[in-house]
């Protein structure tokens, strides 16, 4: 059995990568993908622990949030789909100078 160490490490690692490209990166779809990221850190962090405590309440939390992140990208695709569409880029930096 994996040791609850190193899988807090690969979620911090996870939450980490995903971190750095909410900030770094300026296409609006990688920011969502780098968003998923972090959310699949939060989850294997849930069943890490769940099965470290021996209670069923991290597979719980981890259907929930499948379930919110299934929600997130429907309406994140939709969102960037119209965007592209209305201003042809998917650049942040460009389309929060449209807001004026």
């Amino acid at each position: 059995m994996i040791s609850i160490h190193w899988l807090l490490f690969l979620s911090l690692a996870l939450f980490s990568i995903g971190a750095y490209g909410v900030v770094a990166r300026r296409n609006l779809l990688f920011i969502l993908l780098s968003l998923e990221i972090m959310l699949n850190a939060v989850v294997l962090l849930f069943v890490a622990g769940s099965s470290f405590h021996g209670n069923p309440d991290g597979q719980i939390m981890y259907l929930l949030i499948l379930t919110l992140a299934a929600s997130e990208v429907a309406v994140g695709l939709g969102l960037v789909i119209h965007m592209y569409r209305q201003h042809h880029t998917l650049d942040v930096d460009k389309l929060s100078q449209l807001r004026g």
